[in-house]
């Protein structure tokens, strides 16, 4: 049998002085919101938790039977569904917080219930709020978009107020002769972090050879003063064993994008200000130079690098840190970088073709008699 989870927040419990199912009914009005989705994941959570603090506000999840049922069922079995749903939802709600006073659907696909929750309490109102006009969805077949619309129109006629959240939406109700208001969008629990002093790029593989410690000692250090970019494959059968990974996971200035190809990751470099190279030191890293020190330079961005040998190489464009502490200043005297570049770098990056590279060899293949051109 159907049965409706009551959620209300703890504020709003107390508020109400809500009773124990023992206590007997309640007759406190309520603001009911039926949501459609649970409310972590529903795309007005922040405008529900708004109205969640204020006393006498409840909202109940989604039944177990889904509300996508009420557009397939033939409306007598739908009606006859609602009923037993709306005598439950309503016994609950008098046991333990109150009777329903204002009734907030989201969904016209709740009109069914909404209807027989009205009926089982005389004098509630019902609020029909409208973030989109999913009546007319892309993934909706012909026979449940008529459906849709069929339950559109009978929630709206049945509702004192409709809420809009966008001005289109508020006019074609009022258009309709409907009473209608204006809620837009929020986003309360969307981050709003400062924006960062700077933008580094790692690019490349991210497991054995990658120094966790270092990345997380220097993230914690300038926190929202930095976006870390990764762009490239990571690998947990490599670092999942590591705390350090772990606690780069978790980090919200570390952004792990994954595998890009090499067109995507020209422009994400191009959105950076620095570039660098998170490498351990130890023998197998020490002698090696890294392939994306001139990826980054190609681009006119400079690279900031643990202090290993092989990256001297190509010094001119490579900023050697021998520390945590070094590696973030570093990263900070880049800030800003991205808005202009290094044309230098860049410069000096484009003559470091094949042909340049391997002039050496071209030399001693002449001079065993071998016509390279």
């Amino acid at each position: 049998m159907i049965e409706s989870i009551i959620y209300a927040a703890a504020r709003a419990i107390r508020s109400l002085h809500a009773v124990s199912p023992d206590a007997g009914p309640s007759d406190t009005p309520l603001c009911v919101l039926l949501l459609p989705a649970p409310l972590e994941g529903f795309i007005l959570a922040d405008q529900a938790r708004d109205l969640l603090r204020a006393p006498g506000v409840v909202a109940v999840d989604p039944a177990r039977v889904p509300y996508g049922v009420y557009g397939r069922l033939p409306a007598g079995v739908g009606g006859a569904l609602a009923a037993v749903q709306a005598r439950r939802l309503v016994r609950n709600l008098g046991q333990s917080t109150g009777r329903p006073r204002v009734l907030v659907i989201f969904h016209a696909l709740q009109e069914p219930l909404a209807r027989a929750i009205l009926a089982a309490v005389p004098g509630c109102e019902l609020w029909y709020w409208r973030w989109d006009r999913y009546e007319r969805a892309y993934d909706a077949a012909p026979r449940l978009r008529a459906r849709l619309d069929e339950l559109h129109e009978q929630a709206a006629e049945h509702a004192s107020l409709v809420i809009g959240s966008s001005v289109e939406l508020v006019r074609l109700e009022r258009d309709a002769g409907r009473p209608a208001t204006l809620s837009p969008l929020s986003a309360d629990s969307f981050p709003a972090p400062a924006a960062p002093g700077v933008v580094a790029i790692s690019l490349g593989h991210h497991g054995w050879r990658t120094d966790w410690r270092l990345l997380r000692a220097v993230a914690q250090r300038l926190g929202d003063e930095l976006v870390l970019l990764l762009a490239g494959a990571w690998h947990e059968n490599e670092c999942r064993d590591d705390p350090d990974f772990a606690a780069c996971r978790a980090l919200a200035n570390v952004v792990w994008l994954g595998a890009v190809d090499d067109e995507a990751a020209a422009r994400l470099i191009l959105c950076a200000d620095v570039g660098i190279v998170p490498f351990k030191v130890e023998p197998f890293n020490d002698a090696g130079l890294p392939y994306r020190i001139l990826k980054y330079a190609r681009l006119g961005r400079r690279t900031v690098a643990p202090d290993l040998a092989g990256v001297r190489t190509w010094e001119q464009v490579v900023t050697v840190a021998g520390d945590e502490e070094a590696f973030a200043s570093a990263l900070r005297a880049h800030a800003g970088a991205h808005l202009r570049g290094d044309e230098e770098v860049r410069a000096w990056a484009l003559t470091q073709t094949a042909r340049a590279q391997n002039a050496p060899l071209r030399e001693r293949l002449a001079a065993a008699g071998i016509g390279a051109t």
